[in-house]
């Protein structure tokens, strides 16, 4: 069991790392059986959530291969599905920024609503109420009517000559004006005070936009997840104590908070490797010969904290079982086609049978 232990820990020397790779061949180990199993992996699987915020979570993910682990990050970026702006319609724009770079300012723009309530928007389809949210941007500056003389404050001279995601007024469309899915949670932006552009007396913009579902892995907009990344936790084995004059200078080698200095029983000090979250696994300690086979720096290679911060439009908490949602269709069809493949074989074989046999009778 100890071996196997130490299997699971990626270990960190000076200039290499050891023990990189991953197996799950059967017997490899003598004395080991390494097959997998269903009620073992539910049993070993842990998750744990940390911190978690409206547009950040940070949760661990404990006894899954790399490949798993990646698999779910990736999904988080770039197939979880969301709303965005697709198509504006501008019927009025005398700002000074141009047609095609406000679009795509809008099209960047975070829409909090569920895209499950959304059928797919394919090419060559016309919109609809059960596949586009429209969206009207109206906004038209004017000079206030008291300014005092030699004021330069914009906000005291001009009325609306900022444009703000929170202009972005929902327009119902056929039957959304009475579906519950849309009226008790309707489309919104995520963020209200996101700039789209300024006005001056005189100028205004007029547009309509049209929001469909998709995906991050067709365009960047659709991706719910600002940043989504993990990293294995850190450990620290000490094959001695620290002591005395080298318990400080232990502590000076990692990040605040991961090492404690404290006197023990006898009065001395020493060194205690109590947060293993803050260190950001630098290495310094591995420069200085007081510690040369003293301390070995390691990773658990199967325990993944996650960091993810979402656009807005997935609320945090949802994005993981989002995540393992797309994951589980995906598996699912594999297992149709693969259906397939084999009730197909199983048809040809007994359709060849039948052949022989008409064959043999004539």
């Amino acid at each position: 069991m100890a071996d196997r232990d130490e299997r699971k820990i990626v270990r960190l020397d000076k200039e290499r790392t050891h023990n990189v790779h991953s197996t799950d061949f059967p017997g490899n180990y003598p004395g080991e059986n390494l097959e997998w199993n269903l009620e073992a992996f539910k049993k070993n699987l842990t998750t744990h959530v940390n911190a978690v915020a409206e547009d950040e979570i940070e949760f661990d993910l404990i006894g899954v291969d790399p490949s798993i682990a990646n698999a779910l990050r990736r999904v988080m970026i770039a197939e979880v599905p969301t709303v965005a702006v697709e198509n504006v319609f501008v019927f009025n724009n005398t700002s000074v920024m141009h047609d095609e770079v406000m679009a795509h300012r809008l099209g960047l723009v975070p829409i909090l609503f569920d895209a499950e309530r959304l059928e797919e928007f394919q090419k060559g389809d016309s919109p609809n109420d059960q596949n586009t949210i429209v969206f009207t941007l109206q906004v038209a500056c004017t000079r206030k009517a008291k300014v005092a003389a030699g004021e330069t404050d914009p906000d005291k001279i001009y009325e609306n000559h900022k444009v703000y995601s929170k202009d972005f007024k929902w327009v119902p469309q056929g039957g959304q004006a009475s579906d519950p899915l849309f009226t008790d949670n309707p489309p919104r932006v995520a963020y209200p005070e996101i700039l789209i552009t300024k006005l001056r007396p005189g100028q205004s913009i007029d547009l309509e936009l049209h929001c469909v579902k998709g995906l991050g892995q067709d365009h960047a907009k659709f991706s719910p997840a600002a940043t989504a990344s993990y990293r294995l936790l850190p450990t620290v084995k000490l094959h001695q104590p620290i002591k005395s004059e080298h318990a400080e200078l232990f502590a000076s080698c990692f990040s605040e908070g991961v090492v404690e200095v404290r006197e023990n029983k006898k009065g001395e000090k020493e060194a205690h490797y109590v947060n293993p979250r803050k260190d950001t696994v630098s290495r310094e300690v591995l420069r200085h010969p007081e510690f040369d086979g003293v301390v070995e720096l390691g990773r658990i290679r199967d325990h993944f904290i996650f960091n993810i911060e979402t656009t807005g439009a997935v609320k945090s908490v949802d994005m993981l079982p989002r995540s393992c949602n797309v994951i589980k269709s995906k598996v699912q069809k594999i297992r149709e086609g693969l259906n397939t493949i084999v009730h197909g074989k199983q048809e040809e074989e007994e359709e060849n049978a039948d052949e022989q046999d008409a064959q043999m009778e004539e």
